[in-house]
């Protein structure tokens, strides 16, 4: 299975499978054009524990929780699960926090910018292309020598601790289901209308996630590294499965009825192309520095990788801060203070991307 799915044809056929289950589970009750979304999802999660109160983007997504528990058990049949931490944490969590930032400027992680086109939401055109752009940029500190250091091998406890969490969340959503009519059901908030009221069934959600996370850890599927693999190598391996992903999602867009080409009035989408652009710079910059995209941070910390999980608790972190301080967008536009934010996270990038580089002799 590991070979297979190493192969051109194995990660084609995971874009494939990603794209098909992305525009089905869209079909099923997810938001438009957001079959999966990372970053909105980690927002809805960091909504559902309370760490901002943005009523319509509240809930407890099963698919997040799937790609982390699916990523490892994908890992110990493989013989992949290997604990390490250690390298330069609080800076990933930095990253983590203006990567969020940046995907809610454009409202959307690259994985949703992808399904947002094949759904014929053209201002995601505008967000791949600042993907691009925040990756080259990216790929500019990479040959200058930029490295977060390496990472230790640690104790197996180390790389359970997001399974674990993510278990707990799953447990919760048991515990504490929603009640009809009810905002919040015990601990948990819930979106009684808006995106996060919108969703596929519980157990829907949480296979497609263990599938999608089984199948990405195998294949280490990463829209960041298909990009940066074609800019520094010209290397097209990952980038053919994200082709797939956009050709698979948007046949069955096609097929549903779910394809709608325009600017104008597309689900969970603003028309600024600049900021469009601009939040995913900021967003792919710090991907490239983090060394992964949304998606396969998810996939890494499943697999033991204790930096990643750490990025993935500033991406949740990072949702709280765009809500309760007014930096996410809205189909209205940029919030209020989004666009000071982009220039900050940008600054902080720029000084994590010029000081961590490696000096030659």
């Amino acid at each position: 299975m590991t070979n297979f799915f190493a192969s051109r044809k194995g990660i084609i056929s995971v874009g494939l499978v990603i794209g098909c289950l992305a525009a089905l589970l869209q079909y099923l009750g997810n938001p438009g054009n957001m079959g999966i979304c990372v970053a909105c999802f980690e927002r809805d999660i960091a909504g559902a524990v309370g760490l901002h109160r943005a009523g319509v983007v509240q809930y407890m997504r099963p698919e997040i929780i799937g790609f982390v528990l699916g990523a490892l058990g994908a890992a110990f049949m493989g013989r992949d699960f290997r604990p390490r931490a250690g390298s330069a944490p609080i800076v990933r969590f930095v990253l983590g926090v203006f990567a969020m930032i940046g995907a809610l400027v454009f409202l959307g992680c690259p994985w949703r910018a992808i399904l947002r086109l094949a759904g014929g939401d053209l201002n995601a055109l505008f967000g791949i292309a600042g993907l691009i752009v925040g990756i080259g940029i990216g790929t500019l500190f990479f040959r200058q020598g930029y490295n977060l250091g390496r990472a230790q091998k640690t104790y197996p406890s180390v790389g359970v601790v997001m399974p674990l969490i993510m278990a707990g969340f799953l447990a919760l959503m048991f515990i504490y289901p929603q009640v009809a009519d009810e905002a919040k059901s015990g601990v948990l908030f819930y979106s009684l209308k808006g995106p996060g009221a919108m969703h596929a069934p519980l157990f829907v959600s949480l296979a497609v996630g263990l599938l999608v996370g089984t199948l990405a850890q195998r294949s280490r599927f990463c829209t960041m590294g298909a990009f940066r693999d074609l800019i520094l190598f010209k290397q097209v391996h990952l980038l053919s499965g994200v082709i797939a992903l956009l050709v698979a999602a948007f046949a069955v867009n096609l097929i549903l009825g779910q394809f709608h080409m325009g600017f104008a009035n597309q689900p969970v989408a603003h028309t600024q192309g600049l900021w469009n652009f601009m939040g995913m710079v900021l967003a792919g910059l710090c991907f490239a520095l983090a060394g992964g995209c949304p998606g396969r941070q998810l996939f890494m910390a499943g697999e033991g990788d204790g930096d990643a999980a750490v990025f993935v608790l500033g991406m949740i972190v990072g949702a709280g801060f765009s809500h309760n301080f007014g930096l996410a967008s809205s189909p209205k536009g940029v919030g209020p203070h989004g666009i000071a934010a982009v220039f900050i996270g940008l600054a902080v990038c720029l000084f994590i991307g010029f000081t961590m580089r490696k000096k030659t002799a």
